[in-house]
């Protein structure tokens, strides 16, 4: 009984690092896409497609994610969003649903 209650600890601690880890690939996809929109020789679709392809490379399930990405009413402030859904292995139920953003100032004329 005891190993059970161990096993399912260690699944437990397992599946919320699994968790942290993809949240924090999500936030540095969503950065990295909001630094390059922000260039002066690039734009927002350049932009959504580094964060896509970072997601793709980084993460199981990266075509299931969203990524949008706009500039504010002033078009000085790129925001970026990933919204996700983890899938969940072992005994916990249903998906899990992350989201990550970013912003970045383009202080170009």
């Amino acid at each position: 009984m005891i190993i059970a209650l161990i096993t399912v600890l260690c699944a437990t601690i397992l599946q919320l690092g699994v968790i942290i880890h993809t949240r924090n690939t999500m936030i540095d996809a969503a950065s990295a896409g909001a630094r390059l929109a922000a260039l002066a020789d690039r734009n927002l679709a350049d932009g959504q497609h580094r964060s896509t392809a970072l997601l793709s490379n980084s993460i199981p399930h990266a075509d299931t994610a969203s990524v949008s990405i706009n500039r504010d009413a002033n078009g000085e402030l790129i925001t970026v969003t990933i919204d996700h859904q983890l899938p969940i292995f072992g005994f916990m139920t249903g998906p899990v649903p992350l989201s990550a953003t970013a912003q970045a100032y383009d202080l170009t004329p």
